[in-house]
């Protein structure tokens, strides 16, 4: 008896299931090589990005915006949040017989990424999937940019748990992104790349090239993105 799925997903989506089983190999690798956990999740981003590709020109399915979503979860929520935690700890050490307010702290707001990236995560695909924009930061921009953050050597446990904290809220906001246009995404997707591939060449000059774009649209992308020769305005809430 063949398995359920066949005949009713594409190729796309066997590309996003990629990205699913990216993100379970960067939790698993996390404690032992954050570094090389942060190159996954950048992996992962690349797939996300590539299903999307692979759909327009081969087809999609019917539930190809469900997967997309729940590989986004375990790649985009959950493997950012435990590379954070990882990280935060194999730079000060915790002892849980005596946990501190910084201890809790470095469980805590983890695991409040994770509760606010799936909230995100439905919403989105409940809400956006038909608009050219989405309200709250997507979970791939806040898990690239904390991924490349480790891979730049931003080790320093405050720095991410503040960063992590910010994207907890950042992620169900109602600040608007407009949808990166395709020449856009192809760079971003090459600088990701060569991220991976190359993450130590000239200085660590790629993650710090990818995290220098991620963060300039996070902060710029909601007021100023050029589409068609104009530039679009985005603001806060329903304004």
């Amino acid at each position: 008896m063949l398995p359920r799925f066949v005949g009713r997903l594409s190729l796309a989506d066997a590309v996003t299931a990629a990205n699913a089983a990216l993100g379970f190999v960067a939790v698993v690798v996390a404690t032992q090589d954050p570094e090389l956990a942060a190159r996954l999740i950048l992996l992962a981003g690349i797939a996300d990005g590539l299903d999307g590709v692979v759909a327009r020109y081969s087809g999609g399915s019917a539930v190809g915006p469900y997967l997309d979503s729940l590989a986004d979860v375990a790649s985009f929520s959950v493997a950012p949040a435990v590379l954070v935690y990882a990280t935060v700890t194999a730079n000060a050490a915790i002892a849980f017989d005596a946990v501190t307010l910084g201890d809790a702290l470095t469980l805590a707001l983890p695991a409040l990424f994770v509760a606010m990236g799936v909230i995100r995560l439905g919403m989105y695909t409940a809400y956006d999937t038909a608009d050219e924009y989405t309200e709250g930061v997507p979970t791939t921009l806040a898990a690239t940019i904390l991924a490349a953050a480790v891979l730049c050597g931003v080790t320093k446990g405050a720095y991410l748990l503040v960063g992590t904290a910010a994207f907890a809220y950042l992620m169900v906001s109602t600040i608007r992104y407009p949808d990166l246009l395709a020449r856009d995404a192809l760079l971003m997707g090459v600088v990701h790349a060569l991220a991976v591939l190359f993450p130590y060449a000239y200085g660590r000059t790629f993650p710090w090239a990818i995290l220098t774009l991620a963060l300039a649209y996070l902060l710029a992308g909601p007021w100023f993105y050029w589409r068609g020769g104009r530039v679009l305005s985005k603001w806060y809430g329903n304004a």
